[in-house]
Order: structure tokens, then sequence, then C-alpha cells
């Protein structure tokens, strides 16, 4: 368990954004005998990946693949922030750069810590450039100021949460020094222009093709005198990322054709051509068709599907000891206790939800009880308290059955989430069973 903490926490630092967990994806999976072009050796082991946002690994079976698939999908991106297009200006003498928030976040969770900036600028000449900026000790970070509790009374404590701290305000520091002398226009921008022009060859429309993400700066962290829990950013979802990954590598050759889908975009909908509404799945399924020199006919694909078992790989809240009244004890997760099966998320009267079929529960709890994966199940908080979503519901589309199991998390989406890491290991376990069997 502490060991495989060692190499999670190497993964939680190396992939911030969903760009840099496909780039170490590729790169592990690459290492670990998959490639884009597996030919026909078997067993099959291909990696596909689009848009450098969406990856999947597949491991060819001993049954045939019309039999159906075992598949596991979780999510790359996580909450943050996102700078905008047309992100730098400057007020009273100190520059900044807008952003706007990307996922369900409490906004004051952002404020007055220090964060890194990660990602991708598409320069003029079409060059990609790919920025990690307050990571490394010797690097600079960034921040969200906010005002002090002495003056804050009317603009913050005496409103509601949900109004005192507005998102326009969310904007980040980065510069003090100007360019250029009183008489010069803009001089604090400019400065910032210039070192980002020096640095890196940037000129501002350069920002306009950009994908920067704010994130919080610093790696991940052993929590508590024992050191039995684990803090991060992004808990939700590179723990399940992780694990499934791990799972599929670690596999020689499973009973059923294995696949590990790795998604963008859950976090705001799971639209886009990067999210679990995409075709790409069915896209890697038409290729994996292909390298059992089988044609990619429409309805073999979805006959494949509709015959599969899944796992909506995502991380389940735990019992918070200080919010107990939020949760309904004898049906809330907790950490310490293993792998979660969530057969239903939605909200109310489980609208939104895909909800496990009975006979699906049975086969994966008598499969975890006979492999001593511990595990426990759990539901979103009080009926009527609130709710949410994974993307069970899209894969369940197609007929397959699927339900949700990850491990419990505190703090969720928030920039330091807190998991256990017998949670974490036995959801590596129990990933791996599952595309075993």
């Amino acid at each position: 368990m502490w060991e495989f903490d060692r190499h999670y926490r190497d993964f939680l630092n190396s992939a911030k954004t969903e760009r840099e967990a496909v780039a170490l994806i590729n790169e592990i999976a690459e290492k670990s005998g998959f490639s884009p072009h597996p030919g026909s050796t078997q067993p099959i082991r291909m990696v596909k990946s689009f848009l450098g946002k969406s990856v999947a690994l597949c491991l060819s079976g001993k049954r045939p693949i019309d039999e159906g698939i075992n598949l596991i999908v979780s999510h790359l991106d996580s909450p943050r922030l996102d700078l905008k297009q047309n992100p730098l200006y400057e007020e009273i003498d100190l520059a900044f750069m807008k952003t706007h928030y990307y996922g369900g976040i409490k906004k004051f969770q952002w404020l007055t810590r220090p964060l890194a900036v990660h990602g991708r600028v598409i320069r003029s000449d079409e060059s990609p450039l790919d920025i990690v900026v307050g990571e490394d000790d010797t690097d600079p970070v960034f921040t969200v100021v906010d005002i002090l509790p002495h003056l804050a009374r009317k603009v913050q404590t005496d409103k509601k949460v949900s109004e005192a701290f507005e998102v326009e305000k969310l904007n980040l520091m980065v510069g003090s020094i100007p360019f250029g002398n009183k008489d010069t226009k803009d001089r604090f921008k400019l400065a910032v222009l210039k070192l980002l022009n020096e640095r890196y060859g940037l000129v501002e429309e350069d920002l306009i093709s950009a994908e920067l993400e704010v994130v919080p700066a610093g790696g991940a962290r052993d929590v508590g005198w024992d050191q039995g829990l684990t803090g991060a950013y992004g808990h939700d979802d590179r723990s399940c990322v992780f694990t499934s990954l791990r799972a599929i590598v670690d596999l020689e050759t499973p009973r059923k054709t294995a696949l590990v889908l790795f998604v963008d975009k859950e976090e705001i909908g799971s639209d886009g051509a990067t999210g679990a509404k995409s075709k790409f799945l069915e896209s890697v399924v038409a290729d994996l068709l292909i390298a059992h020199g089988k044609e990619p006919l429409y309805n073999e694909i979805h006959k494949i599907l509709m015959h599969s078992r899944a796992i909506s790989a995502d991380v389940s809240t735990a019992l918070d000891p200080d919010y107990q009244d939020v949760h309904e004890k004898r049906n809330a997760a907790r950490l310490g206790c293993g792998i979660c099966l969530t057969k239903f998320t939605g909200s109310g009267g489980k609208y939104g939800a895909s909800d496990a079929n009975a006979e699906y529960v049975e086969w994966l709890r008598n499969l975890f009880n006979k492999h001593e994966v511990v595990w426990q199940t759990g539901e979103l908080g009080k009926v009527d308290e609130g709710g949410g979503g994974t993307v069970a519901k899209f894969l369940a589309f197609y007929g397959m059955q699927i339900i949700d199991c990850g491990p419990p998390v505190l703090s969720m989406h928030s920039p330091f989430e807190v998991a256990h890491k017998g949670d974490i290991y036995m959801t590596y376990k129990a990933y791996k069973v599952f595309l075993e069997s």
C-alpha cells in the first residue's frame, strides 16, 4: 500500500491537467508494450489518444471480442481556474490575469493560496508551447488576493457565501514591476508582456489561442501523524485514472477484452469532442475490431458495447465528521473502509441517474468478496440534500451494465482533497480483478 501510494503521488504531481495526464498515460502505456498500431500479435495491446485530452488502453482477452468487453471509464479533468482569452490587465500599479472557474468550486477556497499555471499556447507560427510555472522551488507562484477581515463586514461577512465572493474578482496577481517611465501607458502590463516575450517568444495575441489552467502549486502530501491519508489536488478523479491505468498495465491476458477509457470534460457535463458523450469509445472499439481482423460494422460495435460490463470509475463523498447532518449514516461511505459501490447518483428522486441493476451489483460484490477486495456502499448525502452525476448514464446509453465505483474522498472539489491510502490501494485491486474477470 505504501509503495503504491508513492507511485500514485508521483502521478498526481506530474499530471495536474488533462493534457499532462494523457501525455503521461501514453508514456507509461508504451513502456508497458501498448502501441497505437499493435498489429496482429496476441494479446493485442493498443493505446489510442485523441486531441491530447482523451485516451484509451485495450488488452485483448481469451474470449472473442463479440462477447463484450470489461470497461473502466474515468475522467481526467478536475475543478480549477482557467485564464480567459484576453486575460492580462493592470490596476493600481499591479498586473493581473482574468480567470473563469471550471467545474463546481467553492470560490473562497482559491483565494490567498500559492497557485501555478499549467497549459499550452499555440503561437502565431502554429508552434505549440507547453508551460508549467509555480511547481519548482525556484519558480514564482501566483495568487488571488482577498480583503482583510477588518474591512470585510459589508463586502463579505454580512453576505451569503454564494454572494460574498464574486467570480469576476478571482483575478490572478502576476506582476508588480513597471516597464518604462511613469508616462508609459499600461507599463505594468507591458512589463509582463516583455517578460513573456523574452522567456517564451509570446505576444499578447498568442494568449487567445491558449489553454492555461490555474491549479494549486505544490505536490501531494501525507496527512496526519500516522501518514495514513494523502492530501492533494485532483484525487477527483485522478485517483481512479491512476488505479485503472495500473490495473490494465499489470494484467497479462484477461478472460475478456479489457478496455480502460480516460475522458475529459466530466466536471462540466461531459460535452465536447473529448467528453464521455463523444464518439471516441465507438472509434476505439472499431479499431479493436480491425486489430482482430474483423470489419468494424456499426451494428457490431454496438452489439459489443451492449454485451459489456463497465465501471464508472469516480470518487465518492466520504462521511464528513464535522458535517454528519448532510449524510444518511447507514448509506454513507467512510474513509478507510475500502472502495465504494454507488448504485445510483443523480439528485432528488434519482433524477439524472443510470441506477445499476440488482443482478449486476450482486455479480460485482461477489467478485470483490471472492478476491478479498475491501468494499462498501454509499450515496451522495441525504435524499434532497443535494446531488451530482458521473459519466455512468452516458455509457448506459449503449445498454451496457454499469455502476459507479471509486474511493471515498473528503473535501471533494477543493484545492486539497483527502483520501485514505488503503482505499486507493483497494481501488486498484478492485479494478484489476474486474478487468481480469
